[in-house]
């Protein structure tokens, strides 16, 4: 009941002492050399360090941390965190930096989120840009895109809408639109090469200029350069693939050793797993592993396992332990 009664009793209020300096009209805070040096009728702004927020005047809800973070600011709720953090930024609205020069040339592009040192450092009109990552999107002048790990996107210049998940993806792409790369280095050569999706560690490694491929497992489509309209599925599927087009592998090393090959079907473990010719189809585990021609077809486990260099025109058959070759058209020299 005592308690209850020195409850009841008014106090004094209290507060800190001394009373805590950089607080000013219209609930704005400022700390350090020329901070918030050209307010006028801004409110709620916090800008704490040297020339932080220091052309800003009528613009509000902008959150300022560290040595000339927004210094060049005009807009609305911004935040910048670190130093030279959104130095540029005039009109752009919308934007969140944080790290050390994060978003640092940007002027007027907006709804950007830079979080990692140098974070869309270059990036000056891009919009909605979401880049986590020290040096992720450092070149980035384009909108749309997402990179996400160390030097993701790296080299991006003005390609977009593309999407990188992982350490080195999509490192040195450029002017390449419409990709995505999930894992450690995956797209990581891409450049000018558009419409790919790469997930897996190293998949489409090496891809330059090639588009519409599609590589799904650990280095499928390793060495492919600019061949298009690839997909490889399984544990270096097409790893070796340079300029062939439109081939199809899924397995482990499917269509292993196929540099130039066109038209190539490959589903099975080490299915076509040492072709180089075109225009051939494996359906099963080791079919046409060792074959180097054309033309083939081998339906079954271990299908024309042996041929080589074989006549065109054949197809291998196995099932129930027995072997069967059928020529339709036997080319002779």
């Amino acid at each position: 009941m005592l308690l209850l009664a020195y409850l009841a009793l008014p106090h004094k209020a209290q507060a800190v002492s001394p009373p805590p300096d950089g607080g000013y009209a219209g609930g704005n805070t400022a700390e350090g050399q020329n901070a918030l040096f050209s307010l006028t009728s801004g409110g709620y702004n916090t800008a704490v360090g040297f020339f932080s927020l220091r052309a800003n005047t009528t613009s509000s809800f902008n959150t300022a941390l560290g040595a000339g973070t927004l210094l060049a600011n005009t807009a609305n709720e911004i935040t910048a965190v670190g130093a030279g953090a959104l130095l540029s930024n005039t009109t752009g609205p919308f934007n969140t930096a944080t790290g050390a020069f994060a978003l640092l040339s940007n002027t007027t592009g907006s709804d950007n989120t830079a979080l990692g040192s140098a974070a869309l450092e270059s990036n000056t009109t891009g919009m909605q840009n979401t880049a986590v990552g020290s040096a992720t999107l450092v070149g980035n002048t384009g909108s749309y895109n997402t990179a996400v790990g160390y030097t993701a996107l790296f080299l991006n210049s003005t390609g977009s809408p593309n999407s990188a998940f992982g350490w080195g993806a999509l490192k040195a792409n450029t002017t390449g639109n419409y990709n995505t790369a999930l894992g450690y280095a995956a797209l990581y050569g891409n450049t000018t090469g558009t419409l790919n999706t790469a997930t897996g560690d190293g998949a489409l490694f090496s891809n330059t200029e090639g588009g519409s491929n599609t590589a799904d497992g650990t280095d499928a489509l390793y060495g492919n350069t600019t061949g298009n309209d690839d997909t490889g599925i399984g544990f270096e599927a097409l790893f070796s693939n340079t300029s062939g087009s439109e081939n199809t592998a899924i397995g482990h090393q499917a269509l292993h050793s196929n540099t130039e090959g066109f038209f190539n079907t490959a589903i099975g473990s080490n299915a076509l797993q040492n072709t180089t010719g075109d225009s051939n189809t494996a359906i099963g585990s080791g079919t046409l592993t060792n074959s180097t021609s054309s033309f083939n077809t081998g339906l079954g486990s271990g299908a024309g396992y042996n041929v080589t260099t074989a006549d065109k025109r054949h197809l291998y058959r196995q099932y129930g332990g027995k072997r069967e070759q059928h020529v339709f058209y036997q080319q002779h020299s």
